[in-house]
């Protein structure tokens, strides 16, 4: 039994010394020179490659998936920050475009009033309409300018276009203002607008005196028989009346018929006013005492 256990003892031994022989050859194989590996390698190689593999590609797929989320985050900011940017350049937009119709309507009321100015020495209030009352009985509008602000009845109120009407109630911080589309001869209380024609004041006369409906045009009466008023002329106002100030435009002649009994002649007048977009109104002073003539 000794015997027996010595023998295994000395084929251990002999083992492990052959182990370990083997192991410092093959160390030394393969650190040498050599332009291929020896099959041992090469399957411990792709044997190594294989489990690593296994291990890589879930690993870059759960870094993918974290990094796709960063990316997503990222993305949306960004796209935060772009609808923040468009939707600012939307309202900038409307801004702009609000002050750029706001400064080119001041440059043609400015440039209107100048030019006024030098024909006639009125001075001009700015207001605006905040009220259009379009009821069939009794058209009229209502602007933000009053007593305190130097609104008196009859004042006249015109457009960079052409005359609108007259100031016909004052409050202290508003006015009522009837259009020249309410004109009526038959009425006592309806001023009536006495007009001539731009660059033939002292040749021609007539008088507005009412608005027909069914045309939209002014109707212009009185007219002398020899009148030369012709289709195109502008009509403005003559001063005659000491109701409208002279030298407002009315409009344009559309047409001239014979008038009642052929003893005068009658004008169908377009308006130059647009009184479909009223939006700012002028309200005139006289020079004299500030008012409106009575």
């Amino acid at each position: 039994m000794i015997e027996l256990f010595r023998l295994l003892r000395n084929k251990r031994v002999f083992m492990l010394m052959t182990g370990f022989i083997l192991f410092i050859a093959i160390i030394g194989f393969s650190l040498s020179d050599r332009k291929e590996l020896t099959w041992p390698e090469k399957f411990l190689g792709d044997a190594f490659g294989t489990v690593q593999q296994w291990f890589y590609k879930p690993a870059a797929s759960i870094a993918g998936f974290f990094e796709d989320i960063a990316n997503l985050r990222t993305i949306y900011e960004e796209n935060e920050q772009l609808r923040q940017t468009a939707a600012a350049y939307a309202r900038d937009k409307i801004h702009y475009n609000w002050v750029e119709q706001e400064n080119r309507e001041l440059q043609e009321a400015l440039g209107f009033t100048e030019q006024q100015k030098k024909m006639y020495d009125y001075n001009y209030l700015i207001a605006q309409v905040v009220a259009v009352n379009n009821d069939a009985n009794s058209q009229t509008l209502v602007i933000n300018l009053g007593s305190k602000n130097g609104i008196k009845k009859n004042m006249a109120v015109t457009t960079v276009d052409g005359l609108v009407g007259i100031v016909d109630e004052v409050r202290p911080y508003t006015a009522t203002v009837t259009p020249i589309t309410e004109l009526d001869e038959t009425s006592p209380t309806s001023n009536l607008i006495a007009a001539t024609i731009m660059g033939r004041q002292d040749e021609s006369f007539g008088i507005i005196s009412g608005y027909d409906n069914e045309s939209g045009m002014l109707v212009m009466t009185k007219i002398p028989e020899n009148d030369k008023m012709a289709v195109g002329d502008t009509v403005i106002t003559s001063g005659l009346g000491n109701v409208y100030p002279r030298g407002l435009v009315i409009g344009t002649v559309e047409s001239k018929q014979v008038g009642d009994f052929g003893l005068t002649n009658t004008a169908s007048v377009k308006m130059s006013a647009d009184f479909e977009h009223l939006t700012q109104v002028f309200v005139v002073q006289m020079p004299e005492t500030g008012d409106a003539a009575e």
